[in-house]
């Protein structure tokens, strides 16, 4: 059984019920192996990456731009993405916006393959409409809500600018997940956060759960931590605070909030915790994952938030009623990853 049941029993489950619980899922796998059909695996989705570079201003941000979006390039290569580069070429154009309108038309818009969307450059805020920077005219926070109207896939939008907070409520929505450099339009000044996410999400070093693939969430929570740790080894006052919207409530929620890849915290309006969605999105995907079909893991993904949300409803049910469901949902999810190991056996 794969790391990824381990921790959802973990993380659902109190430690008396949760052995009895195991044993019975153990017991069902040794007959499920017998039984399960191989999968054939030939319907793996390929995903989409959109590297969205703005307008530097100055060489050395230039540089550090080029790197950032080298690294998302060298990264969805290794994920089997399609990969979309706008505004990295030699001799750019002058309407780089145009381009991403045009790229945001072909794409795909009604299939389960995710859509990752990674802006590099530099944001600004009037106090009323937050902008991305490009060669040309910008990309205003509600034009990108417009473009996104039409697209019904599962997207990510990874916006690594100043300024860029204001963008969780403008495209925050069901199948969405949403980062920003910042927590709000004020805060202005450059940004690191965008080249320690291009670094962290390729990174093993940043799989925090060790189950051999690094999430978007993970990404998110390492990016945040270099982030913290640069300002306090220059002594300054840190002047931008990443945030991630992964469950379309519009409210974004920081690193802080977060133990190891669970959020231990809630929005004072009680809304539902961010990073389970998130920490489901991986560009590089493991071995044991690549194995899975879209299909299986499609349904996966559903039971690992199915058994997320029975676990924050635990105290609005009785105990037998709870661990009848969380055991039908684990033999499930059993009987995926078993699918699984079966097939790859052969």
């Amino acid at each position: 059984m794969s790391g990824r049941v381990e921790i959802v029993l973990g993380c659902a489950a109190s430690v008396g019920k949760a052995a009895k619980i195991l044993c019975g899922i153990l017991l069902a796998g040794a007959a499920l192996v017998g039984i399960v059909s191989a999968n054939t695996n030939t319907n793996i989705g390929k995903p989409t990456v959109i590297v969205l570079v703005g307008a530097p201003g100055e060489e050395s941000f230039g540089k550090l731009f080029a790197e950032a979006a080298l690294n998302w390039k060298r990264a969805a290569q290794s994920g089997g993405a399609k990969l979309i580069e706008i505004g990295t070429a030699d001799s750019p154009t002058t309407n780089d916006l145009q381009e991403f309108r045009s790229a945001m038309q072909r794409v795909s818009k009604d299939t389960n393959d995710e859509l990752w969307v990674a802006m590099i450059g530099h944001g600004t805020f009037d106090g009323r409409e937050t902008k991305f920077n490009l060669r040309g005219p910008d990309l205003s926070a509600l034009e990108f809500s417009n473009l996104l109207a039409a697209v019904h896939r599962p997207v990510a939008i990874i916006n690594g600018a100043s300024s860029s907070g204001p963008f969780i409520k403008a495209l925050s929505a069901p199948n969405r997940i949403i980062v920003t450099a910042t927590r709000s339009g004020a805060e202005e000044n450059f940004t690191r956060f965008g080249k320690y996410v291009s670094q962290a999400i390729a990174d093993p070093e940043a799989d925090l759960d060790k189950d051999g693939q690094t999430s978007l969430l993970e990404a998110f929570l390492m990016a945040s931590r270099r982030v913290a740790e640069f300002y306090k080894n220059e002594g300054r006052l840190a002047t931008e605070h990443a945030l991630i919207d992964d469950n379309g409530d519009g409210f974004g929620t920081p690193s802080e909030w977060f133990r190891g890849i669970r959020a231990v915290k809630k929005a004072a309006n009680d809304s539902p915790l961010d990073g389970m969605r998130a920490h489901q999105w991986n560009l590089i995907r493991s071995a044991q994952d690549q194995k899975l079909s879209a299909e299986d893991r499609k349904r996966r993904d559903e039971l690992e938030l199915e058994i997320n949300q029975l676990r924050l409803q635990k105290n609005q049910t009785s105990e037998d009623e709870y661990y009848h469901k969380l055991e039908a949902m684990l033999v499930k999810l059993a009987e995926i990853e078993l699918s699984t190991e079966r097939s790859g056996s052969k």
